[in-house]
């Protein structure tokens, strides 16, 4: 009889928080690192926990997705038409679509992934925060937009002064002798 060799160590990587406004669509994402290739034995679970003490899932995380030998398990009915896997196992690309995010979806996710024989590893974890639109963090874009216009209205302005100082300098040399 042949024993099995050792269990290998599998990392896994999720976005500690994503925010994403109520109603729209919000990727969690989860990669793997494994010293194995990829093949059908390759799993991946996805459990959620709420974090609302009254919601059903606050207890204990559930399993709301699950793909072995190539086929997609979906879990529990409230995530059941609305969760999507978008990643691709053979890029170690584990990550899903919730669409639309609701904001009883706020909690935690976690994403395991076991890819024999590396299957001993720390499931991953991600914070969803559905928020708002109003809640939402702005973007930078208008804020450097705003001061690149208010630079260059300085510097023409900066500009004009220096013309018209040059001129009115010039003059009184015209005027001395």
């Amino acid at each position: 009889m042949v024993a099995p060799g050792p269990a290998s160590a599998i990392d896994i990587y999720t976005d500690s928080e994503v925010t994403v406004e109520n109603g729209t669509a919000g990727i969690l994402r989860c990669t793997f690192k494994s010293s194995e290739v990829v093949t059908k034995d390759t799993t991946v679970t996805w459990s959620f926990q709420s974090n609302q003490p009254d919601h059903q899932y606050s207890k204990a995380p559930y399993v709301i997705y699950y793909f072995s030998n190539g086929k997609e398990y979906p879990g529990t009915d409230e995530f059941k038409e609305r969760l999507r896997f978008i990643g691709d196992i053979n890029k170690k690309d584990a990550s899903i679509q919730l669409s639309p995010a609701l904001f009883s979806d706020n909690g935690t996710f976690f994403c395991d992934v076991k890819n024999p024989p590396d299957v001993t590893g720390t499931q991953a974890r991600t914070e969803l925060r559905v928020v708002l639109k109003e809640s939402m963090p702005q973007s930078n874009i208008k804020i450097i937009i705003g001061a690149v216009c208010g630079a260059l209205i300085l510097l023409i302005f900066i500009a004009v002064a220096a013309c018209f100082a040059i001129r009115v300098l010039h003059n009184r040399h015209d005027y001395e002798g």
